[in-house]
């Protein structure tokens, strides 16, 4: 039964609700009203775009539309939410802030200590348009546990998991939100330990930004995440923040029309994630480009010789800082201009010789010369003429033809085939490469792997589009989820920001995809090196980064472990110690109740004993998720037996979460390559509660 006192809280939160709702729907009514009315001009439809958008995130405010408040000590009382809530009067202060508004901050960052002008912070809990309860924080200079809203934030962790993450906006702590609000002019990379919110964080951050920089939203943000897996669970939490502007990858999937379509081993992931395929995929391609000579064209039934310093001239003119293509394209120009000119001189030249008077042979001339009398009659060019004959030049299929002889036109795929199948390719432009290792990449077999895939995207930057020109349309067009979609299929696409999800599995190759996509540098990393199981051996964020970003990047940190309860992290210490790294696990907030456990089967019989605690922890958990993991060796054979519930391995798990794990044969787990890095991650996949079966 409710004390009277939170009987009277709720009413009042109610009653505001109640108030914010109205004013959430007369608003989207007066949005409706404006987008039923026509377009007429690409100004106005621009508009609707913007307004639709603003609906839409009316709409999805129906859930969570109040969730806090804080009370200043000058009596001010504000209300935060999932969106901003203007008032109906000119210059009145907002029914509601949005929680992104700078004027919303004290509500993640007071505490006793640091009130910021606060007297009390209250959380709000509801469901649709109904107050459940609220929870007082007041902010007297008592003791501080060093968490905001401790009441709502376990209730919150305390929940069943759905399998699907959902926004944790009412519940952020101060180290989140001080990430979350960080400047973005340069690489941000965060390290956070098993539970310490790093995705919410990353997802959050992004809302944030497209909230505060309209740029980026022009732009669009790109999100990398470690599996489609982990793309899928957190699908729906932008979406819910009321953010569109956002394309969610894979380094697999990033490249517009090419998938991975076979596994590789772990040597050659490694060989080909290291930094050195960059210079040396640029040393190829600058090695395919044409050497000058003299060009010898024909021209209307006539050669001409364009000479080689003016070859070497056009070709260095062309080249510099352009992608292979567009340099072509260039240069072809040039070619056209300078064919026009010496055509010019030999037409001027031959017209000097001649006496006034020899009228058919200025006809025949001109006839052989394609003008028909239209020329000049002075025997003088204009640069009207010469820009005319140009073009007359360029439209011409044999010249075209000359060209792409001269400078042909190159496929990425087959180019990267070329130099990755050829033992004297790579060890001519990858120099580095042992004997063994230039071997090792020219068995592969065909098809594209996952270590591929950011060679293909180096050899695509470095050729550019064959149709591409200098004045080739950049434009972006408004509105998030058009913006959204053309970025998705535009290879060469400029971000605004990037956001990375467990970053310290990316190799210095796939930094480089990332910086090829945001060449500002606006990046926000996180992750946790020491769950890091890539085939690289970067033991710190220095060495991770260091090809992409030398030492110009800030270092931000979670300490504090909300989602793996105690009782689990105190498992995690030695595996740490073992797999080499110098971090202190995160410090856990909270204690389930539930100690670890282990149950121990002959491997004949894991089948019937891994059936056995799985269902005991469904019966446990009911309403919420159980997950296993396991040894790559092992995964298939527990599927077969374990319908219905994910089993994966410790790299497929990662960024995952259950109420229950059972994590089979940790013994096994460890022996993998960077196992203790993968034992780390198993250990750390639950909210609640940890089972493990040990083989005998």
């Amino acid at each position: 039964m409710l004390r009277e006192f939170d009987t009277s809280a709720i009413a009042e939160e109610q009653e505001f609700l109640d108030r914010a709702t109205d004013r959430r729907d007369r608003l989207a009514a007066h949005l409706l009203a404006e987008l039923a009315e026509e377009a007429g001009d690409a100004v106005e439809r621009a508009r609707q775009r913007m307004l639709r958008a603003q609906h839409e995130e009316l709409r999805r405010a129906s859930e969570g539309l109040v969730f806090g408040r804080i009370d200043a000590v000058d009596g001010t009382v504000r209300h935060v939410g999932r969106v901003g809530l203007r008032a109906e009067q000119e210059g009145a202060e907002p029914v509601l802030l949005d929680w992104r508004a700078a004027a919303a901050r004290p509500f993640y960052t007071a505490t006793a200590v640091d009130t910021q002008g606060l007297t009390r912070r209250r959380h709000i809990r509801t469901t649709g348009s109904v107050v459940l309860g609220v929870d007082d924080e007041p902010l007297d200079g008592a003791a501080d546990s060093g968490l905001v809203g401790e009441g709502a934030l376990l209730a919150a962790l305390g929940q069943r998991r759905t399998g699907r993450m959902s926004t944790a906006i009412a519940t952020l702590q101060r180290e989140q939100d001080d990430i979350i609000r960080a400047g973005a002019s340069g690489p941000l990379i965060v390290q956070g330990g098993p539970g310490t919110g790093k995705t919410v964080v990353a997802l959050h951050r992004v809302a944030y930004l497209l909230f505060t920089h309209q740029q980026m939203a022009d732009q669009a943000v790109l999100v990398l995440g470690p599996s489609d897996r982990f793309l899928d669970y957190i699908a729906q939490v932008l979406p819910a923040l009321g953010e569109t502007a956002v394309v969610s990858a894979t380094c697999d999937t990033l490249l517009p029309g090419v998938r991975v379509e076979r596994p590789e081993s772990r040597r050659l992931a490694e060989i080909k994630g290291r930094a050195v395929w960059q210079q040396a995929l640029e040393r190829y391609v600058a090695a395919l480009l044409p050497r000058p000579r003299d060009l010898r064209l024909r021209w209307e039934g006539e050669f001409t010789v364009i000479p080689e310093a003016a070859v070497a001239q056009a070709l260095t003119s062309a080249v510099q800082g352009r992608p292979y293509h567009r340099a072509r394209s260039v240069f072809a120009d040039q070619l056209h201009r300078l064919l026009a000119e010496a055509v010019a001189e030999q037409r001027e030249a031959l017209l000097e010789e001649m006496e006034q008077g020899y009228e058919d042979i200025l006809a025949r001339f001109d006839r052989s010369n394609g003008v028909d009398g239209s020329g000049p009659v002075d025997g003088q060019f204009s640069e009207e003429d010469i820009e005319e004959l140009a073009e007359r030049v360029a439209a011409d299929p044999a010249i075209a033809r000359f060209v792409e002889a001269f400078w042909p036109t190159r496929e990425p795929g087959r180019l990267l085939r070329d130099l990755l199948s050829d033992p004297a390719l790579l060890a001519a432009f990858v120099p580095s490469l042992s004997p063994d290792e230039v071997a090792a990449v020219a068995a592969e077999p065909g098809g594209w792997s996952s270590g591929d895939i950011p060679l293909l995207d180096a050899a695509a930057d470095l050729l550019g589009d064959p149709a591409d020109t200098p004045d080739r349309d950049r434009t972006r067009a408004p509105g998030g989820d058009l913006v959204a979609e053309r970025a998705r299929r535009q290879r060469d696409w400029v971000y605004g920001h990037v956001v990375i999800d467990e970053a310290q599995e990316l190799s210095e190759m796939q930094w480089q995809m990332v910086l090829r996509r945001c060449p500002s540098r606006s990046v926000t990393a996180v992750g946790d090196i020491d769950q890091a199981e890539a085939a690289h051996r970067h033991t710190s964020w220095a060495q991770a980064v260091r090809a992409a970003f030398g030492d110009r990047w800030t270092a931000a940190e979670l300490t504090i472990c909300y989602r793996t309860p105690r009782e689990v992290m105190d498992l995690t210490g030695p595996v740490l110690a073992k797999a080499g790294s110098g971090n202190a696990p995160p410090r856990a907030v909270r204690s389930s109740g539930f100690e670890p456990w282990q149950l121990t089967a002959p491997a004949d019989e894991l089948p019937g004993a891994a059936q056995r605690a799985v269902r005991e922890l469904r019966e446990r958990w009911a309403g919420g998720t159980v997950g296993v993991v396991a040894p790559a060796a092992r995964v298939d054979g527990l599927r077969a037996v374990l319908a219905g519930v994910p089993v994966l391995t410790a790299t497929q798990a990662k960024g995952l979460e259950w109420d229950a794990t059972l994590l089979v044969d940790p013994d096994g787990v460890a022996a993998e390559p960077r196992g203790w890095n993968g034992l780390y991650v198993a250990l750390t996949r639950c909210t609640q509660e940890l089972g493990q079966v040990i083989l005998t």
